[in-house]
């Protein structure tokens, strides 16, 4: 075989390969939303300017807003077991961040900065009053940055399983530009997005990282995730912002400078969870915490009762 011939049949071998992923790639898109799970709930819209933010509004009483962790297939969904028992004193928000779930997942770098940018236009728009918030995982630094630069937006504030304050310190490396490239790519770094985000590593996810007790992780839980995770323009955006460290900013100077009531629940099951609390005890010993056993990364889902009594401990629910 020529020299020209082998480069023609590897050209259309290439070609080849590439149509295949890209075919599984939508086939994957379209399987993963065809349960329709995140629809079932009305929700709001808010016309933000870097994108459509959709959340649920219920109840009555002063406003409450929650925030999901950031992750790919995180989404409002994640408050779905505490939102109607809350909402009988509370009138509750809980919104998709841009991204994630229903709402717009641009193609574009997502930074701390911008989700701070997005909690504030939120209630200054949507809420209209000082709000209390209750934040998941990497979303509380967002709401202790915006807390800081807008105080007068917020009252107290409730941060579940944070990130420590060193893990927020780390920042983009030489190579997080290179890789946040490749898997920018169309069709290859698609397939990687599914592989990071297929339904076996979701239910990893759940059983190693998310719940104490693997068995109480239904099987709905993981189809939801993995719909949100796949739902959308560029779900893989957030993803490799997230792995690349873009969402990271050192939050120790804000959180010493916050006045308001700040209370920490954490999963006992949850990794260094007792060197975090203390982190940012010795940043502002202020801070009021708890911890709820035979629970990891998502106890409000996992342990909700338990959830709730803190909640009314801290909020003074009568």
């Amino acid at each position: 075989m020529t020299t020209k011939n082998k480069l023609i049949t590897a050209s259309i071998l290439s070609c080849s390969s590439f149509s295949a992923i890209s075919l599984i790639n939508k086939l994957i898109k379209i399987s993963a939303a065809s349960k329709n799970l995140l629809n079932k709930s009305e929700k709001l819209c808010y016309h933000w300017r870097f994108g459509d933010i959709y959340y649920t509004k219920e109840g009555s009483g002063r406003p409450l807003l929650l925030i999901h962790d950031l992750d790919a297939a995180a989404s409002s969904y994640e408050w779905h077991k505490i939102t109607s028992i809350l909402s009988r004193k509370y009138t509750v928000y809980a919104v998709d961040l841009l991204g994630c779930g229903e709402s717009e997942k641009p193609c574009l770098t997502y930074t701390n900065y911008l989700y701070v940018q997005l909690i504030s236009d939120f209630i200054k728009s949507e809420i209209g009053h000082r709000t209390d918030v209750i934040a998941s995982g990497a979303s509380a630094s967002f709401v202790i940055m915006a807390c800081s630069n807008s105080p007068d937006l917020f009252d107290r504030l409730m941060l579940v399983n944070p990130d420590s304050i060193n893990v927020c310190n780390q920042f983009p490396g030489h190579g997080s530009k290179y890789f946040k490239l490749f898997l920018d790519f169309p069709v290859i770094g698609t397939l990687i997005y599914h592989i990071a985000y297929s339904k076996s590593s979701l239910r990893e996810s759940f059983a190693s990282r998310y719940y104490a007790d693997p068995k109480l992780v239904k099987e709905s839980y993981i189809d939801t995730y993995y719909e949100s995770a796949h739902l959308g323009f560029s779900p893989k955006s957030v993803y490799a912002c997230v792995r690349c460290n873009y969402i990271r900013c050192g939050i120790s100077k804000a959180l010493k400078k916050i006045d308001n009531s700040i209370y920490i629940i954490g999963g006992k099951e949850e990794d260094c969870i007792q060197d975090i609390i203390l982190e940012y005890v010795n940043c502002n010993p202020a801070i009021e915490y708890s911890v709820i056993s035979h629970a990891r990364h998502l106890p409000h889902m996992e342990k909700p009762a338990e959830f709730l009594i803190n909640v009314n401990t801290f909020f003074s629910f009568t």
